[in-house]
């Protein structure tokens, strides 16, 4: 995704996609317990995992959103901790990436 107004649009899109996931997820944590006692053991049981994909989908609108930062201020593309180019490859795989591959192999 060398053409950043191809990245942009994807990121858009992804950011729109993470965002009503992210209500999804939080809808179905917000859900009234059940009266009974051993139907409210399984709900929290099952908030666990949802409280686990909730704080994932929050990292991915924080990189995504990060991205698009990045396109507007004439940095995307570049590795945010060393300067050197993300390779295209990388980009098309993860257009959030902020981080060339060597740098995120030591991460």
């Amino acid at each position: 995704m060398a053409d950043h107004s191809t990245a942009k649009t994807h990121l858009e899109a992804q950011l729109h996609e993470l965002g009503t996931r992210l209500a999804h997820l939080e809808g179905d944590l917000a859900e009234p317990a059940d009266p009974d006692l051993s139907e409210q053991a399984v709900q929290q049981e099952d908030d666990a995992p949802l409280e686990g994909q909730i704080a994932l989908v929050r990292r991915e609108i924080t990189a995504t959103a990060a991205a698009l930062d990045r396109i507007t201020d004439g940095t995307y593309g570049e590795c945010v901790a060393c300067g050197a180019a993300i390779s295209a490859g990388r980009l098309n795989a993860s257009p959030e990436a902020a981080l060339c591959i060597d740098c995120a192999s030591r991460s």
